[in-house]
């Protein structure tokens, strides 16, 4: 199972950096090369391949019977079809936050920590509303297992976000 972990980690990692790191630039271009800029199309690609890697990497780390299986899979996909408008307005968040990360006021400040956490809570509770739905077509361990994977990926795509994400600007002054 550990090779497989680490398949999974190098899989998502890569699609995250290559998809990731021209998003959000630190500074701006120095070089006369035109400006990558990701559309939203790019975007809604990036999430639909981050959605079947996922589901890729849940497959490859869960030994399911054939029964557990035809009880569970509907079960993540309905899980990850509700998690799917949680995280259209993470992505929203993203966007609004890299338009104004430089010149965010005090006013966006307090709004941007409100919606985040949020997002993080929404995201949580919903991960919670489904253990016991898994727990009843699959064992409290492989649910367990479950959650842990599902809560890695998740992890691991912050972990990416953030560090492509730019800090916010304090040197200007508060608004």
């Amino acid at each position: 199972m550990q090779k497989k972990s680490v398949i999974a980690v190098l899989v998502i990692a890569c699609a995250l950096m290559l998809a990731g790191v021209p998003v959000f630039a630190q500074a701006a271009p120095t070089q006369s090369a035109p400006p990558h800029s990701v559309t939203d199309s790019d975007i809604e690609m990036l999430r639909a391949d981050l959605r079947a890697q996922r589901k890729q990497i849940t497959a490859q780390n869960m030994t399911l019977t054939a029964d557990e299986a035809t009880k569970f899979w509907p079960i993540f996909d309905q899980y990850r079809q509700e998690a799917i408008k949680i995280n259209d307005d993470r992505w929203a968040l993203i966007k609004e936050y890299a338009a104004t990360y430089n010149t965010m006021t005090d006013a966006q400040a307090q709004a941007y920590i409100t919606r985040s956490n949020s997002i993080d809570e929404q995201l949580m509770a919903l991960r919670m509303k489904y253990v016991p739905l898994v727990e009843k077509v699959i064992s409290p361990r492989k649910t367990a297992l479950w959650f842990q994977i599902d809560r890695r990926i998740d992890l691991l795509i912050n972990l990416q976000l953030s560090s492509a994400i730019p800090m916010v600007n304090t040197s200007q002054p508060s608004n």
